[in-house]
């Protein structure tokens, strides 16, 4: 084996010890710890936030159940009025988390207001999500309020309504 065939079996090496250790974090944090394009640092903040949250939230036997049904409101801020922002919305609570609710369309300000329902575990995922504020192209967003709600279970799939 030539130097240059030891050098790259070991690059491959390294990369695949990587993702597998990508794959494992994910799959004890969380379904969206793991995603393509975050470094190192991100992927273990994560991992830190979820593992602290659970710990200060075991003083309530509820607070543990990822199963359970859960509503939150947030409201976003800034470019959500054109199409990307509320199609990004859709997919990832509708159709990648599976959560129930709403976004409304925005007035003439800057600001929206998105309803979800669902597994405590997914929503609170889909908060993490909305709380990164990375959507992409140019797009600039910030979470302003989070306040919890009672399920209603008025929804059977996530809307984003528009005028």
């Amino acid at each position: 084996m030539t130097k240059h065939q030891h050098s790259t079996l070991r690059r491959k090496i390294a990369m695949t010890s990587f993702l597998l250790l990508g794959i494992l974090l994910s799959m004890m944090v969380g379904s969206d710890a793991f995603v393509m394009g975050r470094n190192h640092a991100e992927l273990f903040r994560v991992a830190a936030e979820t593992a602290s949250a659970s710990s200060t939230s075991q003083s309530g036997e509820n607070m543990n159940d990822p199963n359970e049904i859960v509503a939150r409101r947030i409201v976003v801020e800034g470019d959500v009025q054109g199409g990307y922002y509320r199609s990004c919305v859709l997919n990832e609570a509708g159709r990648f988390r599976r959560l129930t609710g709403t976004m409304s369309p925005p007035d003439d300000s800057k600001t929206a207001e998105i309803y979800v329902e669902g597994k405590r575990k997914m929503v609170d995922g889909f908060v993490r999500w909305c709380k990164r504020s990375n959507i992409g192209l140019s797009q600039v967003v910030k979470v302003t309020e989070i306040t919890e709600a009672d399920p209603t279970g008025l929804y059977d799939s996530f809307y984003c309504k528009t005028r």
